[in-house]
């Protein structure tokens, strides 16, 4: 197991990787000081196989925690589903001392986690990804929210949780395009912050692809050092951390005009790291070959890696000019200098579409 804190002074918090750590949730968050009543937020597809398991766990806090449970998929981020949520914690007269545990992906991460920033005006919030994305990446740094019909993630709040578990073993059943997703941000925190770890996943996609346990804890504790890293120098994404976003300027625009869940954000963000990578030889000087580099291990990962043949379609433009990263007009993009070195830049809308229409 490794762990480490996450320093962000009053709201410094813990996180653990390892094999096993569902079953102690319950004491690792005594060990922090928490204690009273528990909801756990799941969702259909997460609560039949771990639920029972983490209530178990939750036990020595709460005997009877309240289970949430919500459909599973990105349709669930709407403000219908959090109303929901709202509903039960009220109906259980739940207080400012409770606690929300949100045990699953990147959905329920999102949703649970602004449910607790709103609830009350903020109860406890225990992370407990079970997916390979939450994993090494949403779990971590306070972003929570939900979708609107017009964009991802538009409506939400940075809200840090008092604890993040994530359990290695959870990604042994994980259905392999669930897992292959969440290989795209693992290959991006490489791409934009760690030429090294690139060389690294090189070396080691066979054995990540098995799902080889040490192969695994590696990939999932790197990529959240270095978002940790990210985060305690820019927690409200000022600057720094907006590196973190390569990728998803294209990917969250192709996920809302491809209906949410059409493409799985994982899947989305491969194709946009591409377009970007490319767009990164023309404005940023990247190497032809270091975007050859990138699109072969994102394919040999079993990731799509081309833009979709509508994507110029009414739903992706309303997307993209509604995306939360504009500033003043302009789209701020995450490019690559090289691989290991990203850089922001901001630029027209118009001047974007030109580049992704010829690449």
């Amino acid at each position: 197991m490794q762990s480490f804190r996450v320093e962000l002074k009053p709201r410094s918090h813990p996180v653990y990787v390892g094999y096993g750590l569902l079953e102690q949730i319950g004491e690792l968050a005594r060990a922090e000081g928490l204690s009273g009543r528990a909801a756990v937020v799941t969702d259909s597809n997460v609560g039949p196989r771990y639920l029972t398991r983490a209530l178990r766990a939750l036990s020595p806090l709460d005997r009877v925690p309240l289970v949430i449970q919500v459909e599973a998929g990105e349709r669930s981020k709407s403000l219908d589903t959090l109303a929901r949520v709202y509903d039960r914690l009220l109906e259980a007269r739940f207080d400012r001392h409770s606690m929300i545990v949100a045990l699953g992906g990147g959905v329920i991460g999102d949703l649970a986690g602004f449910a607790a920033a709103t609830f009350l005006r903020g109860v406890a919030l225990i992370q407990v990804p079970t997916s390979f994305l939450a994993q090494v990446d949403s779990c971590l740094g306070g972003k929570t929210g939900i979708n609107h019909p017009l964009g991802k993630n538009l409506i939400g709040a940075f809200y840090q949780p008092r604890l993040i578990t994530a359990d290695i073993a959870l990604l042994e059943s994980l259905p392999e395009r669930e897992f292959r997703e969440g290989l795209a941000e693992v290959v991006k925190y490489a791409a934009i912050m760690d030429e090294a770890m690139f060389a690294q996943l090189e070396q080691d996609q066979a054995a990540i692809l098995r799902r080889e346990p040490t192969v695994l804890e590696y990939s999932v504790a790197k990529c959240l050092r270095h978002k940790a890293a990210v985060v305690e120098g820019d927690e409200h994404e000022d600057g720094l951390r907006a590196l973190l976003n390569f990728g998803h300027t294209v990917g969250h625009a192709l996920e809302a005009a491809a209906g949410y869940g059409g493409l799985l954000h994982g899947e989305a963000v491969a194709i946009g790291m591409v377009a970007e990578a490319r767009l990164s030889q023309a404005l940023a000087g990247l190497d032809a070959g270091e975007v050859a580099r990138l699109q072969r291990w994102l394919t040999g990962a079993g990731l799509p890696t081309e833009m979709p043949a509508d994507w110029k379609s009414e739903k992706f433009l309303d997307a993209l000019a509604l995306d939360k990263k504009r500033e003043a007009g302009q789209v701020r993009l995450v490019l690559l200098r090289k691989i290991g070195q990203g850089v922001t830049l901001s630029i027209a809308p118009q001047q974007l579409l030109r580049h992704l229409a010829n690449p």
